[in-house]
Parts: C-alpha cells; structure tokens; sequence
C-alpha cells in the first residue's frame, strides 16, 4: 500500500481535492439522476463536480505558484512561509495557504444550491484548519500540519457554518448529513484517518436515513442528492488518510433495503425550502428562476440583503466572509433579485436560469417546443467586461475570465451548450487555458456537438480570429481563415509586478512595469506610458498593418491617444483600433497583424 499520511498538511489538502473530483467524477450522473430536492432540474452531481474543480483548481495554482518561485529564486530566497521540502531552492505552500485557497476556489466556482453550501462546508473547515495551521509555526519554514483534534473541530465548524448560510435549513438535506458527519467525528479520538473515516460512516448511515426525514425522498426512492455528493467528498477524505475507499457502493443497496417507494419519476416532484411538499413539475410551483452571483460587500449590507433576498423568494443561500459573498436565490423576478445585489455591493458572474427551459428544464414545459439548433457558434473566454461586450456584439458566447480566477473546463462545457449550435469554435485566449480548453472540447464532442479548437493565447489574437469568422463558410474553411488571423497576429500586455522574480529581460523588483512579448518578459521599465511605446517599437519593427489596443481600467487616461500619435508619425500605412477592456488584469493588452 502507498504510503499516506496521518496529519493534514499541504499534500494532504491537495490529494483530498483530487480524489474529491475523481469521485465525484464518478458518481456525476448518478447523482444528477437523484436529483428531485429543492428544485427535480436534473444537475446536482453536475453542480457538485464543478464547485469541487474550481476548488481543486486553486490548490493546483497555489502549488504552481510556488514551484514557479522555486525555479527563479536562489537557494535560500524563497518566499516568507514557505514550508521547505528538503530540495534545495524549492518549497511548498502552507496548510493555511492551502486551505484558504481551497475555499476560495470553491465559493468563485460554486454552482447551485448543493455547490453553494459544500463551498461553505469546504470555507467552515479552511477557517479552522487555516488558524491551526499558522499556529504550528508556517512562518518558520516548518512543515506545519493539523491532527486529528483539529480535524474534528473543523468538520463541526463546517456543518455548523453551512447551516447558518441557509436561510431555511430543512432536515433530510446535506445539512443533515454534514451535522452527522460532524457529530461521529466528535465523538471520536484518534488521527486523522480515523476521524475521516467516522465522518464518513456518521454521513453514510444519516444519507440512508433522509427518505424518512422528506417526503419527496420517498415517494421518488432517492437519498438527498447533496447529502449524496457530500459522502463522496468525504469517501475522499478517508481515502486520503487510509489509501482505501470506505466504499459509497454499498450505500445503492441499503436505500433498497430502506426505502419502499412507488414507481416515483424523477422530475415530477416539487420541494419548497421551507419543507412544504407540493405535487407538479418544475416550473408548474414555485419560483420560476435560479439566480446566482459573487458579490463584492460588506458585512452590513449582505445581512440586509439577505433579508431583502428571504421575501422575494426561497431557496436563499448566502455564503462566503471578508467581502467575497456567493449568493444563491429562487425567485420569480430575476431583476429584482439582481436589483437587490447592485444595492449590496458590486455583483458578477451573474446567472440566471429559467427552470421551464434548457436541456435539464425542459421536461417541466409541456408543449414548449425546443429551441432550434443554430449551425454554428464561437465561444471565447475574455478577461474583461468590456471585451465581454465586444465579443458579444460580434457573435460570440463568452465566459468571463477575472484576474486570478480562470474558468474550469466545466464552464467552457456549460458555455458550449449555451451557445446551442452544430458546430463550435473555441477560443481559450490563454495560453494557460489549453488543456482546459481541448478537456471541454472533448466532453462537448460526446454530446454530439463538433468543436474545433484554436489555441489564440490572447484575446486579441481572439478578435483576429472573429473578424474573418463567416459561418456561411464550410466549416473547415472557417477554422482555416480564424488559425491563420489568430497565428498572423503577435501579442503583447504590459503589467506591473506583483514580486521580485527573474525574467528572460533581468530581475524585476515588485511594482515595476513589465512588456511581454508573446507570453515572455522583453521590457523592464518604470513608466506604463514608456514601457507601452517601448513595446509596440519592438512588435513593429518586424512589420504590420493594424495595431489593436485593449485598455484595462487602471492604464493612464493618455496612453492610448500617445500611442496611436506615435504609429500614426513613426509607422506609415498602419492602422491603430483601441478598445476598453474592463477589469482585465493587464494595463494594456496590444496586438500587431
């Protein structure tokens, strides 16, 4: 058997993640299929899988961070807090770097109300793991690590977290199960193996036991499906500590054996939040939407908006701390509902789903006929609002990318099927984004829909390739002319750093400007404006015709007019377009056909 540790540290988190996807992986489409509490939309493995990726996602950047730092920094200059691994020059991140990133990446990646509520599962626990963590010492360079003491501490702060950001917690639900997860776990002594493992076994037999607490369980023969997701989570978690799977199979036949249900059909059931049963359809009761959005407020304004939220509809789960908020509603006025968030704070990544329409929906919307397949589509990630719009204008389906935040191939995935075409092509516009990319574009290939994939590794190699899109064209003609003007286009962005690191250019110290040509560091200054020009010099010295600028919200007001004097004097017969990109990370963003 492979060796596995007895404490949590940084792998740990790490392996946890992985296996928590693996598993969930696994058991997606069994626990979409279970799916009939609150709303019976068919999409809460779905849900459940992406929160856990974007989660793992962050882990996964945290750990590259510091292996990128290990690669530059001499032996002995690595960051503050990091935990040494006994290489030479290299180092780890810390457990509460590690768990704090876990949360985070869970509450900006969390979908629907069972992926709301495990992201504040996964944040109750990071609050305490976090704080153990840094009082083990990190900031010494010491493996810090938690035990089994503090694991249980965490899981009683996680289900105790959860049900306070449900509005109306209703028993029966993942909140039964994580409280019972919680209370094995406390009654236990020994190492974190053996706590994870009560964990499990306290949820596994109160998951069984759900179709006696709701009604709608029982009369579809179903277990709560978050309930369902969150054993799978913490399967995991036991497999961490043990190298062994307690084994969630066995749960399909202790539901037989418990549950004497009708020939219930899933989808025909309807649950309000506050545990009212009510016989139909999804759309026949209850709110019509879902809507969903990360807000930027304060403590204040989120308890009022909670209130507010609370009288407008149900389902509400609001989650999240420190000025970070995901907010979960069913409503029946989406606007409002929206309304309510401007009035908070600042909200995005909004979403809003009718539960009469799309592919999980539709069996509630009797004689609604589907909507028609368009023949082709782009889909392209952005990484500002002001690109979102211009993408948008031109065609294209968008999935907003923030600074530090890229989407999960779920959600290129989820944007594919929005876009609701034939055929597809798919602009990742980071190089970054590659292997995500072609993960999305296989899993839309076996849903029957033809996905071509360019490799632009800037949004302005992405406007190349949409400018000569025709979807009148066959369309491998189309994605031959997009490759050629996303290829025929150079790229560049200045931006300031962040710390101290080695380039191809030299050493930067942090708050420098740095010009990247082509993804690699050419330019050190100390003036955007000067470095900018320094930069556009270089990328046309080798020749051109159009120049694109994309301003980010933080570039000098003049810059662009400075640049665009600059090419009009300096560079005969080249034609220079300026957009405005928004909150896109980069001060500037420059393309050279």
């Amino acid at each position: 058997m492979p060796q596995v540790p007895q404490t949590l540290d940084a792998l740990a988190v790490r392996t946890w993640c992985g296996l928590a996807l693996e598993a969930l992986g696994r058991a997606r489409e069994e626990i979409d299929a279970i799916n009939v509490y609150p709303v019976a939309d068919g999409d809460t493995g779905t849900n459940l899988y992406l929160t856990v990726e974007s989660a793992a996602a962050a882990v996964e950047a945290v750990f590259a961070g510091y292996e990128t730092v290990a690669a530059v920094v001499p032996t002995g200059s690595a960051p503050t807090g990091a935990v040494s691994t006994g290489v030479t020059g290299v180092g780890l991140p810390t457990l509460a770097d590690t768990v704090r990133a876990m949360a985070h990446g869970a509450l900006i990646g969390a979908r629907g109300n069972s992926g709301t509520i495990l992201a504040q599962l996964l944040r109750g626990m990071a609050q305490v793991l976090a704080a153990d963590g840094d009082a083990d010492g990190e900031a010494h360079g010491e493996a810090a690590h938690t035990d089994g003491q503090a694991l249980r501490l965490a899981l009683r702060q996680a289900a105790d977290s959860a049900r306070e950001a449900v509005a109306h917690p209703v028993e029966g639900t993942v909140l039964t199960v994580a409280a019972a997860a919680a209370e094995a776990a406390t009654g236990t002594e020994g190492d974190c193996g053996t706590v994870a493992c009560a964990a499990y076994e306290g949820a596994r037999a109160a998951l069984v036991a759900t179709p006696g607490q709701l009604a709608v369980l029982e009369r579809a023969g179903v277990v709560d499906a978050g309930g369902r997701g969150l054993l799978a989570v913490l399967e995991a978690l036991a497999e961490t500590f043990t190298g062994e799977s307690p084994g969630a199979g066995r749960v399909t036949g202790e539901i037989h054996a418990r549950v004497h249900g009708t020939d219930g059909v899933h989808g025909t059931d309807r649950v309000d939040v506050d545990g009212a049963c009510v016989d139909g359809r999804p759309g026949d009761d209850g709110p019509a939407f879902e809507v969903t959005y990360l807000l930027e407020a304060d403590d204040a304004a989120v308890a009022r908006l909670r209130a507010r939220l609370d009288r407008l509809g149900d389902s509400l789960v609001v989650v999240g701390g420190d000025g970070l908020w995901n907010v979960h509603v069913h409503v029946d006025d989406a606007g409002a509902a929206v309304e309510a968030g401007v009035e908070a704070g600042r909200p995005y990544r909004i979403r809003i789903t009718h539960f009469g329409l799309g592919d999980a929906h539709t069996a509630g919307a009797a004689g609604r006929p589907p909507r028609e397949r368009a023949q082709r589509a782009v889909v392209a990630v952005v990484p500002g609002e002001g690109l979102a719009g211009l993408y948008a204008e031109a065609g294209a389906t968008t999935v907003l990318a923030r600074p530090g935040e890229p989407p999960a191939s779920g959600e290129l995935v989820e944007a594919v099927r929005r876009a609701h075409a034939r055929e597809v092509v798919l602009l990742p516009n980071d190089a970054d984004l590659r292997h995500t990319a072609a993960a999305a574009a296989e899993q839309a290939r076996t849903e029957g829909v033809r996905v071509a994939l360019i490799p632009t590794r800037s949004a302005v190699q992405g406007i190349a390739a949409l400018a000569v899109h025709e979807s009148e064209r066959r369309f491998d003609e189309d994605v031959v002319a997009m490759t050629s003007a996303a290829g025929a286009t150079r790229y560049a962005e200045v931006a300031v750093a962040e710390r101290q690191s080695w380039t191809m250019a030299g050493i930067c110290q942090a708050g420098d400007v740095l010009g990247l040509i082509d993804g690699d560091v050419a330019v050190i200054g100390s003036d955007i404006t000067a470095t900018a020009e320094t930069v556009l010099d270089r990328m046309l010295a080798a020749g051109g015709e159009m120049v694109t600028l994309v301003l980010g919200d933080e570039a000098p007001e003049s810059i662009a007019a400075h640049l665009e004097a600059r090419v009009r004097e300096s560079y005969l017969a080249v034609d220079t377009v300026v957009y405005r990109g928004g909150r896109q990370g980069a001060l500037l963003l420059i393309g050279v056909e």
